[in-house]
């Protein structure tokens, strides 16, 4: 399998205990974290042209992902 690129842990290297701290004691992280996880694979599908997406959907997809590591990115601040 290829590396995919954009993980929460390559995104926030700093908070790697944090990120898996908040995933087992915060269910709403927890759901944003599962959410970024699985809308990051689909992009790297549709990069990869695995999945086929309009460049539009492609591009609404990233704006999401980068809406949701803003929102985790938030949460980790106010947790650390």
């Amino acid at each position: 399998m290829s590396h995919t690129p954009h993980e929460l842990t390559e995104e926030f290297p700093e908070a790697v205990e944090l990120l898996q701290r908040l995933k087992t004691e915060d269910a709403h992280f927890a759901r944003l974290a599962e959410t970024y996880h699985e809308l990051n694979r689909t992009i790297h599908r549709v990069e990869n042209r695995i999945e086929a997406r309009s460049e539009f959907e492609e591009e609404d997809l990233r704006k999401q992902r980068l809406a949701l590591k803003d929102e985790i990115a938030i949460l980790l601040r106010s947790a650390a």
